[in-house]
């Protein structure tokens, strides 16, 4: 099993940035993949960006291309979303996930969420 811990969010008006951590523990050595998705209510989860857990690549949903980065501190367990430009259309709840495939940017291939944190981005 893992276990995925987030941090952060909150409110933020339009054009600010947040920073989201998640940390990991438990057999963290079967992640291939972590990532971030969103929900509002009554949609369905959407894919944010993921990170190649033991490699370099990232890969990152065109609504949010140029404006979010996702690293990762493997020495720490950890992920993080860096969120600038924000609109209010990012508000959210944001999941962090981690999963055994790469690249995987569906929410059926991931096998671990965190609980979730709320992100709002007033206008």
């Amino acid at each position: 099993q893992v276990q995925l811990v987030e941090s952060g969010g909150g409110l933020v008006q339009a054009g600010g940035s947040l920073r989201l951590s998640c940390a990991a523990s438990g057999r963290t050595f079967s992640i291939a993949t972590m990532a971030w998705f969103r929900q509002v209510p009554g949609q369905e989860r959407e894919f944010v960006a993921a990170s190649s857990w033991r490699y370099g690549p990232t890969y990152y949903a065109d609504s949010v291309k140029g404006r979010f980065t996702i690293s990762r501190d493997n020495a720490k367990n950890t992920v993080t979303l860096h969120m600038n430009s924000l609109k209010p259309e990012d508000t959210a709840v944001y999941y962090c996930a981690a999963g055994s495939n790469w690249p995987a940017t569906a929410a059926s291939e991931y096998d671990y969420w965190g609980q979730g944190t709320q992100v709002t981005v007033s206008s």
